[in-house]
């Protein structure tokens, strides 16, 4: 038996502030003999990988942020972000965990910036990996798949190349091309919303039991959860599917049950 709880209570509540974030970076340049498998020592390189901008918003929001090296100092850019990310009780990224935040941690540490706030690490690539086998794991083949749009084409290096030479149709295209990745990674993230296990839980915010990952009320009793010790009552959340357990136990073991060690 199938039992609806606050059914016309339908959609999400975010009272945390949940941050969408990309980044785009400048390549090494370096000098080198060869164009195949080369190796590059430090005394080759000539400047290491800076941030050239980045974009952002809020989840659920439609104020989209930005900043550059083009439009703005390099301190100044890394200030706003910093700034942002303080703010969020979560940041969702596409290969954040590796990429986008680590790198920016380095910038907040050159530019003597402290640590940001703490926030919930959310990478939907982790998600994308751990949960599913998809022919490519890459943000532009997922977000396709999924029906959500694709990322703004380019013809490649040669576009970081004009950016880094100031050319402002080069910048105006990865402009662009930032924002979007942004908001096709907003459109992932809710795809994949019932699927991620690194979630803020919702229930820490409100009184009423919701859906840890999305907030939304609509949820389904369905079976129970049992542990070693307890039976908790289970339940689907009918907008994301995410499945979550009551807070307190409906039934507890008998103590002379035996208990697996």
């Amino acid at each position: 038996m199938f039992v609806i709880i606050n059914k016309l209570l339908i959609g999400n509540i975010h009272y945390m502030k949940i941050l969408v974030l990309d980044i785009e970076t400048s390549p090494h340049t370096g000098f080198h003999w060869g164009l195949f498998q080369q190796n590059i020592s430090l005394n080759q390189l000539i400047e290491s990988s800076t941030v050239l901008c980045w974009a952002a918003k809020w989840l659920d929001k439609k104020k989209i942020f930005f900043s550059s090296v083009y439009d703005t100092t390099p301190i100044k850019m890394i200030k706003e972000i910093h700034g942002l990310i303080n703010e969020a009780d979560a940041v969702i990224t596409y290969n954040g965990k590796r990429f986008d935040m680590p790198t920016l941690n380095k910038e907040f540490l050159i530019h003597k910036l402290p640590p940001p706030s703490p926030y919930k690490d959310i990478d939907l690539l982790t998600t994308t990996r751990n949960k599913f086998r998809f022919a490519s794991n890459k943000l532009d083949y997922v977000a396709n798949l999924l029906n959500v749009g694709k990322k703004v084409s380019h013809e490649g290096m040669p576009l970081w190349i004009d950016c880094m030479a100031k050319n402002p149709k080069a910048w105006k295209l990865m402009k662009k091309y930032n924002i979007n990745d942004v908001k096709i990674t907003e459109e992932v993230y809710y795809k994949l919303h019932g699927w991620i296990t690194v979630h803020p839980n919702h229930n820490l915010e409100t009184k009423e039991m919701c859906c840890p990952n999305c907030g939304s009320y609509n949820l389904q009793k369905r079976g129970v959860q049992i542990s070693l010790t307890n039976k908790y009552q289970r339940f689907q959340c009918q907008d994301c599917g995410k499945w979550s357990k009551g807070k307190k136990p409906i039934e507890k073991i008998q103590s002379e049950s035996a208990i697996p060690i």
